[in-house]
């Protein structure tokens, strides 16, 4: 039963609204340029797979790379604000505030500082998916249980020791939370930074058909997008469970 509700019953429902959305596209005859029809947006991707999979390669470079870029600066931001309550206290409250700038502002900034190239997109991901990942790992890390620290430390462990064999196995559920919503992040951030400036991207290409009243290519480059964000997030899982498989077990004993 469980298996059913948790399967069946959001496909069952997925369903139910194409087809609703089909029936109401085709009866109420609304235009292609206003709402297309499931079945056009099947269409358009099916004619326009090969162009869209060229845009997908170029904001999958950008959105990797800059949420590699982010992972390891987050990494080292959360362990430093472990490491040192001061710089924690001297921290924080710009990585907060950093969060409440309006991306489409620092667009065009990157755009003039850094070029028209593949640099500002980067840039906008590591801005988009930096936050999630350092503020989880960092939390996660203060609440590391001391009596296992100080266990190491009657053992004659080092503080690298400490962080290998406790502190980040320990937080490392934590830091996969918070990579996993910087993975489904990063698309829509490269996507942010093609709507700026790009010469080839699914945010570039979506400019380009809108303009055109293209609307069933745009839901086809919607989809591409989803698509990709599920597929970055379950590599997140993935990694997770080849590199931490013991979380998955006690989440399944808990």
């Amino acid at each position: 039963m469980k298996r059913y509700q948790q399967y069946i019953m959001p496909v069952l429902c997925l369903i139910v609204v194409l087809a609703v959305w089909e029936f109401s596209v085709q009866f109420f005859g609304i235009d292609l340029y206003v709402l297309p029809a499931p079945s056009d947006i099947v269409k358009a991707i099916g004619s326009e797979f090969g162009t869209l999979w060229m845009h997908s390669m170029v904001t999958l470079q950008e959105a990797v790379i800059g949420l590699l870029i982010a992972t390891v600066l987050a990494i080292l931001i959360a362990i430093l604000m472990d490491l040192n309550r001061t710089f924690r206290h001297s921290v924080f409250p710009y990585l907060v505030v950093s969060q409440t700038v309006p991306v489409m502002v620092l667009g065009p900034l990157f755009t003039m500082w850094l070029g028209f190239g593949l640099a500002p997109k980067i840039l906008m991901v590591v801005f988009m998916c930096f936050f999630p990942i350092a503020i989880a790992f960092s939390d996660a890390l203060q609440h590391v249980n001391r009596n296992q620290i100080n266990l190491l430390r009657s053992f004659g462990a080092n503080l690298l020791q400490q962080y290998l064999y406790v502190k980040i196995p320990t937080a490392a559920p934590a830091l996969f939370s918070g990579l996993k919503v910087s993975a489904t992040y990063c698309i829509g951030g490269a996507i942010v930074g093609e709507w700026l400036s790009a010469s080839a991207g699914l945010g570039y290409y979506m400019i380009r058909v809108k303009n055109g009243f293209l609307m069933d290519k745009v839901f086809a480059c919607v989809i591409m997008i989803i698509i990709w964000s599920l597929l970055l997030n379950f590599a997140v899982t993935l990694l997770e469970r080849i590199l931490f498989p013991y979380t998955r077990k006690r989440k399944g004993v808990s």
